[in-house]
């Protein structure tokens, strides 16, 4: 299956609800040992919240990685640059499986990206390593995997109808681990690890608010696989839309979307 294809104003209709998580991670992420920090944000997508990178330690030198052109040419446009603080802002493209930095970094962040990564774990010992003694690996990805808007596409994807063309599509519940486990595996890398989940009760609002999130996310494999066939995309995104409707009533004040959070900071010994 093709790599899914990004589109950065559809990722960017939820922004504030997936500000959150980050913006919360980055509160747990303790002092960094120089002044200038060298940050790299693994998976920055547009920009948005390598942007708060820069206004949690003004004077960075922050670089976003991502694979997805169509994510950088945003990035870049909206944010490249020096900021105000006398830090600077760049992006550059990379492969989150393959890379490691190419000096030393105070802070390696990863913002809901390391679920689209096999193996991401074995990672681990080549980023730590390239930490400055006393700076800190962060990341956070979903943890919702077993959730009815995950459930349901996948059981979807692998019905009579849509399983030939894609069955090998979309994650499994085990694209990600528990909080313990991470905490294990970074400890056993020499880290003091902080490790936690959260759900949260994200209330959305307008005509399906769960399908218009998934749009921009987990179900972009799945309008990839179907991008040459737009009958076949329809049908599919309409049987979806029917079973989330019933999964995701509408309240009084709108559509209430749990979603689960698992998170990690790892501070390497200084």
């Amino acid at each position: 299956m093709p790599a899914p294809t990004w589109n950065p104003a559809q990722y960017l209709r939820h922004a504030g609800h997936r500000a959150r998580p980050f913006t919360d991670l980055l509160a747990r992420v303790p002092d960094l040992p120089a002044d200038p920090p060298r940050i790299a944000d693994l998976g920055c997508g547009p920009g948005n919240a390598t942007a708060l990178l820069a206004a949690r330690w003004p004077t960075a030198r922050v670089t976003g990685y991502d694979n997805s052109p169509e994510m950088l040419d945003q990035a870049t446009a909206e944010h490249e640059g020096p900021t105000p603080g006398g830090g600077r802002l760049d992006f550059a493209h990379a492969d989150v499986r393959t890379w490691t930095p190419a000096g030393t970094c105070d802070l390696i962040v990863s913002n809901a990206t390391l679920q689209w990564v096999p193996g991401h774990v074995e990672r681990f010992a080549d980023w730590t390593a390239g930490l400055t003694p006393g700076g800190t690996l962060a990341f956070q990805v979903p943890g919702n995997f077993d959730s009815p808007s995950h459930v349901l596409m996948r059981d979807l994807a692998h019905s009579a109808r849509w399983k030939t063309r894609l069955a090998d599509t979309l994650r499994h519940d085990l694209a990600v681990h528990t909080p313990r486990f991470y905490l294990e595996k970074l400890a056993g890398l020499g880290c003091e690890v902080d490790a936690w989940e959260t759900t949260y009760i994200h209330l959305l609002t307008g005509e399906d608010p769960v399908l218009d999130w998934v749009k921009g996310t987990g179900l972009r494999p799945v309008l990839t696989a179907l991008a040459d066939d737009p009958e076949a995309r329809e049908a599919f995104v309409a049987e979806y839309r029917a079973a989330l409707r019933e999964a995701y009533p509408t309240g009084p004040h709108g559509t209430p979307y749990p979603f689960r959070r698992i998170f990690a900071v790892a501070r390497k010994d200084g």
